[in-house]
């Protein structure tokens, strides 16, 4: 998320200053690229690992404060939610055994984050592109990271939009909803992935970079469900671009693309062009103590730090990232693949840099000067449709059409192989890691795939959210014992969910899926409802959605004879229904059940209906 020491632009003074340093900072990023001052004759790769926080039930734990501040580990920080955190892998030399160096660390760092983290609450870290477990109760201001960048952020983003952010994904199932915060952006946790690139080759690799980004993103998508709906295959670039897309207020007319893209064109003849479509398309949102005037120090033989961009990059979110940096005062430019997700294991992760780091390296000579070999709009397309559908993709191929698993297999895995053979890497990690994607290339055993066919399994057996639940350790089960995705047996016992049934609050088991009539509905239609989704029970609300009765079979049947095209549902409902709230126990709503003599609780928060359970449920979770 960037530096913590930035505040919002709030004056037009603040807007111009900003805007003087950001543009003498690319200014001065267009002498040194013509100066040739960037360092030479090394590369280096680096990793960011973001994790998510589970606690004993395997639902999100807000205490990433505390885990900090007793693992007082440096590689370790925060994310933008309280159940989120990062690791940050120090960078390490293109060459040798680099890869199964960051495969070693970011195990040991990962278990000793999973340590820390289970003497507090006994809670656990677990890897994952959206965690199943998520809510939509989760995504509430109060779990945002009490630092001061998030919530200015989150106040300028709201500001700018002028109303509630809104959701709108369509799958095998369809998610619609407003959300008044940017935390669903925190829903999002991926591996990033930074190549250092020799400024000679920067304009061609960046291009490259984008037409690889459809056929990787393919075989490492992890991110299949959200909310309990099964959506696109890495639902993440969908849901990451929606969660701060500000594209809501006429004052901002010149801002016709989202923050999170993919980009709109080949880089033509020099990377300084990304940074210009940034400053056209985007207005800059937060500033920072900006002291240094960059031109004027790189004409005294410094070397500038260019923080105006860096304050910029942060609040734009490119699919590929260019990022400068410094090692030891000498500049560099380098790549952030930012669209790999979390997960599933380790091994898939660093599976997946390699294979990446791998066609960077390798890209043939005829693949130079993309902006000459094919439109724009095919690799972009390719990105989209592999977001979808994930390792079933058809790709348009520079002018022919190739299933994933034969692009991959037959072209993209020998073009790897010689482009980390040429880098030096050691011939045992080329062909451990590689093997990796092959096998899951071969098997079409992707995290997306496991997590689906999984889910699908678990729903036959158990409630929605229990499903999700157990997924989850499954999920974390596979990762602690550090097997690759295509080794997964498919999840379909919950014998890893440990719950107190009795205590556990009914807001984390109750249906959400409510089937409703009006008030002034005919039972003839009610009749036909309960029939078709054989259901036995059924709310009753007014035309503001407000709960006013329940009509349960019993009703039904003790007017059959009588002409049903007359009566409507608030002839014959319960008036009297007996409600509890989300934070009831399942223990508490048995009793109730017993006691009252009912099939059912509707579930209120605030006076609304939020969710339903039934005895059917209860017996259900009871017997787990």
């Amino acid at each position: 998320m960037g530096s913590q020491a930035v505040k919002a632009i709030e004056s037009l003074t603040e807007r111009k200053e900003f805007l003087y340093h950001l543009l003498n900072d690319v200014k001065a990023l267009e002498m040194m690229l013509d100066q040739d001052i960037f360092e030479k004759g090394i590369q280096r790769i680096g990793a960011e690992q973001e994790l998510c926080l589970v606690d004993n039930n395997f639902r999100p734990s807000c205490n990433a404060l505390k885990i900090l501040e007793k693992l007082n580990d440096h590689h370790f920080t925060t994310e933008l939610a309280l159940f989120n955190l990062e690791i940050n892998m120090d960078p390490l030399e293109l060459k040798g055994n680099c890869f199964s160096k960051i495969d070693n660390e970011l195990t040991e760092l990962i278990k000793k984050g999973d340590k820390i983290a289970h003497s507090i609450d006994e809670t656990k870290i677990i890897l994952a592109g959206i965690l199943p477990t998520l809510r939509k109760r989760d995504m509430v201001f109060k779990n945002i990271t009490p630092f001061k960048r998030y919530k200015v952020l989150n106040k300028i983003l709201k500001d700018i939009r002028g109303d509630d952010f809104m959701l709108k994904i369509k799958g095998v199932d369809e998610l619609i909803l407003n959300h008044k915060s940017i935390l669903f952006e925190a829903c999002n946790t991926s591996f990033q992935v930074h190549l250092q690139i020799p400024i000679s080759e920067i304009v061609d690799k960046y291009n490259w970079a984008q037409a690889i980004a459809g056929p990787v993103l393919s075989i490492t998508a992890n991110s299949p469900l959200l909310l309990g709906r099964e959506l696109w295959s890495e639902t993440r670039i969908a849901l990451f671009q929606q969660s701060v897309d500000l594209r809501n207020r006429s004052y901002l007319l010149r801002e016709q693309k989202p923050r999170v893209s993919f980009g709109s064109d080949w880089i033509n003849k020099s990377i300084i062009e990304l940074y210009q479509d940034d400053i056209v398309r985007y207005t800059p949102l937060l500033t920072t103590e900006l002291k240094e005037d960059a031109v004027a120090k790189l004409k005294q033989g410094e070397i500038p730090k260019l923080e105006a961009i860096g304050v910029h990059n942060g609040t734009i979110y490119r699919w590929n990232r260019l990022c400068y940096g410094q090692n030891n005062g000498i500049p560099n430019m380098r790549i952030e693949n930012r669209y790999i997700p979390a997960g599933p294991s380790v091994k898939d992760e660093v599976a997946n840099a390699v294979f990446w780091v791998g066609l960077m390296q390798g890209m043939p000579l005829k693949y130079k000067n993309l902006n000459e070999l094919a439109p724009f709009n095919d690799v972009k397309g390719n990105f989209v449709n592999a977001a979808r559908t994930g390792v079933d993709t058809f790709f348009n191929w520079f002018g022919k059409g190739i299933s994933a698993k034969r692009l991959i297999l037959t072209e993209l895995l020998p073009m790897a192989y010689a482009g980390l053979k040429r880098t030096g890497i050691d011939e045992k990690d080329i062909e451990f890691y590689l093997d990796i994607i092959e096998k899951r290339a071969e098997s079409r055993r992707t995290g997306a795939l496991w997590a689906t066919i999984s889910n699908r399994a678990l729903k036959k057996k158990m409630t929605k959210d229990i499903a999700n639940a157990t997924l989850t350790a499954h999920m974390y089960k596979n990762q602690r014992e550090g097997k690759p995705v295509h080794e997964w047996e498919i999840a379909k016992d919950n014998d890893l969910l440990n719950l107190d049934m009795g205590l556990t609050k009914l807001e984390k088991f109750m249906t959400t899926e409510i089937f409703v009539v009006n008030e002034n509905d005919l039972v003839e239609l009610v009749a036909k409802i309960m029939e078709w989704r054989n259901i036995h029970h059924i709310p009753v609300v007014d035309n503001k959605n407000r709960l006013r009765g329940l009509i349960t079979k019993t009703n039904i049947l003790e007017i059959q004879g009588q002409d049903t095209n007359v009566i409507v549902a608030k002839d014959i409902m319960i008036k009297e229904v007996v409600t509890v709230d989300s934070e009831t126990s399942i223990e508490q709503a048995t009793k109730l059940m017993i006691e009252h003599k009912i099939g059912c609780l509707p579930i209120l928060e605030l006076g609304d209906l939020v969710g339903i359970i039934t005895k059917n449920d209860l017996n259900k979770l009871l017997s787990i």
